[in-house]
């Protein structure tokens, strides 16, 4: 894929992700203000675009059909999730992560191994999404604690939560996702700061 259709790709992205912010143009890429609550560099947040865009197209190319493959990266991290049609699938979804620039950090290989999981499974995932960023908002007593700056992905009922994090932000984001019905396990892969 030539540089400028990732660029694109990437500021089409950036603009339908950052509904209701008003975009910015950085170094050729739209950016939504949003980002000034974030707690990642601009480059870091396009950088993470630009990691998820290259793995969905390396995975179209490069892993045999039929996957159900959810793709996050957040300040270098990839967290696969989904479903892979084989154990041959998963490892190569992780092995093509880790081969992809800018540089993956880290890959959080969550691919479960069978068949995509039903239009129903997803919707209720979705719904826990929304009931967790939703119980997230109630977190008034950390000082500066902002709860857009905690990425949420369920997937089978499972709550997967990234981000830039004080220890404080991690256990009560944790402890609050946990209490949310329905939620069947909270996983922590925050990066943590001082």
């Amino acid at each position: 894929m030539n540089a400028w259709r990732i660029h694109l790709a990437v500021a089409a992205l950036a603009t339908t992700m950052l509904t209701g912010c008003i975009p910015l143009l950085v170094g050729g890429t739209a950016v939504g203000v949003g980002v000034a609550h974030d707690r990642r560099t601009t480059g870091a947040v396009v950088d993470d675009q630009t990691i998820e865009l290259k793995l969905y197209d390396a995975f179209n190319q490069r892993l045999p059909p039929g996957n159900h493959i959810n793709i996050t990266s957040y300040n270098g991290a990839v967290l696969l999730s989904g479903e892979a049609v084989s154990a041959q699938a998963r490892q190569q979804a992780e092995t093509v992560a880790r081969s992809i620039e800018p540089p993956v950090r880290e890959v959080y290989n969550e691919l479960a191994v069978g068949p995509p999981s039903a239009l129903s499974s997803r919707s209720n995932d979705t719904l826990l999404t929304t009931k967790v960023k939703a119980a997230l908002l109630r977190i008034n007593d950390i000082p500066d604690f902002d709860p857009s700056r905690v990425k949420v992905v369920t997937e089978r009922g499972v709550v997967y939560l990234l981000g830039l994090v004080r220890p404080r932000e991690a256990d009560a984001t944790a402890d609050v996702a946990s209490q949310v019905s329905g939620v069947r396990q909270v996983v922590t892969l925050f990066e943590y700061i001082r």
